[in-house]
């Protein structure tokens, strides 16, 4: 791009010089003294030493730059060092579809708070509150990027908020009487993945990303995960770990070796119809759990469902927060904000113990 070089404006306004100029992509503006104390020509030499050091620089960064080529040549290639494989697969997605595609050609310079901010009130009006998150973190993180490499001095996206009228997933857990009604109507193999995810918190990858030598006679050593296809290790630290298995669930897995062709150690424990790559997750749940639990009205029963049913009943049960969190192989706060709903009937027996206390 070409050289940009720039005089400024000199003003009078109510009897004061002002300077503006424009510098990383913003107008500046001075006040630099009365009228009646410095004459025209004072003020333009002042306001030449003003922009004497930006026109040094040659063109400014931010207009050197655009919003696509700082995020496919600057932003991704240091961030895939840190991501895992999955996350880079997510994030990639959600950055092509909602931002440069949008956002492509602009300038780094050229954005404004109030811009950003519309942007995420109309995503809102059709995208989940989740998504919408995301945008909000993506753009910060972006901004703070161009911050630190030089190319802005701040971040427009400092401020940004995910509007309070998105859309937000409703966050059911199963009662005991649906648990049960659901394990009775799946099949051998949809009934111990059932239970693999209800019994012991295991997340519907790392479900399927378990070989036979991974489960032990108390334990299944989680390790691996599969994500879209794709084999990677846990998602995150606290998720590499050892997962208790209960007693019915160890008959139930013994049940299903006794059936299964292939349990060699190295082998998938839930196998594809090629046998050398593992079950894909949405296949059977279009195929193996929906056919079972839409007619009864179960269909929501998701395996995040199971998982966070998982964690809401062993609180119900008075399970310590902190053999819950390594159960799952998260943080505790994770399990409690994210993960644990109490029922109506524990926040019931909570204010009738309130009124009790108080007297009323």
């Amino acid at each position: 791009m070409r050289r940009r070089f720039q005089k400024g404006s000199l003003q009078k306004v109510r009897g004061v010089w002002v300077a503006r100029w424009r510098q990383d992509g913003e107008r500046k503006a001075r006040k630099l003294g009365r009228v009646s104390q410095i004459t025209k020509a004072q003020a333009q030499s002042e306001l030449a030493s003003i922009v004497a050091p930006i026109n040094s620089r040659g063109s400014e960064p931010s207009e050197r730059k655009s919003f696509g080529d700082f995020v496919r040549d600057v932003y991704l290639p240091f961030y895939r060092r840190k991501w895992k494989r999955s996350t880079v697969m997510t994030n990639e997605d959600r950055l092509k579809h909602h931002l440069t595609s949008e956002f492509d050609a602009r300038l780094l310079g050229s954005f404004g708070r109030d811009e950003l901010q519309s942007f995420l009130d109309r995503k809102g009006t059709t995208l989940s509150f989740s998504v919408v998150d995301h945008l909000r973190w993506d753009l910060k993180q972006i901004f703070d990027m161009t911050v630190a490499e030089g190319y802005l001095r701040k971040n427009p996206a400092l401020l940004l908020f995910t509007p309070r009228d998105c859309r937000r997933a409703a966050t059911r857990v199963m009662t005991l009487e649906e648990v049960r009604q659901l394990l009775s109507l799946l099949d051998v193999r949809e009934r111990l993945i059932a239970r693999l995810a209800l019994l012991a918190g295991m997340r519907p990858g790392e479900i399927f990303g378990l070989k036979w030598a991974r489960l032990e006679a108390d334990y299944a050593d989680i390790r691996q995960r599969v994500y879209r296809g794709d084999i990677d290790s846990p998602k995150s630290v606290r998720s590499v770990r050892h997962a208790a298995l209960s007693d019915g669930l160890v008959i139930s897995i013994d049940d299903w070796r006794a059936v299964s062709l292939d349990t060699s150690g190295d082998a998938w424990v839930f196998q594809s119809e090629k046998l050398t790559t593992p079950l894909a997750k949405d296949n059977c749940w279009r195929r193996g759990f929906l056919p079972k639990l839409k007619p009864v009205g179960l269909a929501w029963a998701n395996f995040q469902v199971m998982r966070r049913t998982h964690s809401s009943l062993l609180k119900e049960l008075d399970v310590d927060p902190h053999v819950r969190a390594e159960q799952m192989g998260h943080t505790i706060d994770v399990n409690e904000n994210v993960y644990t709903i109490t029922s109506l009937k524990r926040r019931k027996e909570a204010v009738n113990a309130l009124e009790k206390a108080i007297g009323a």
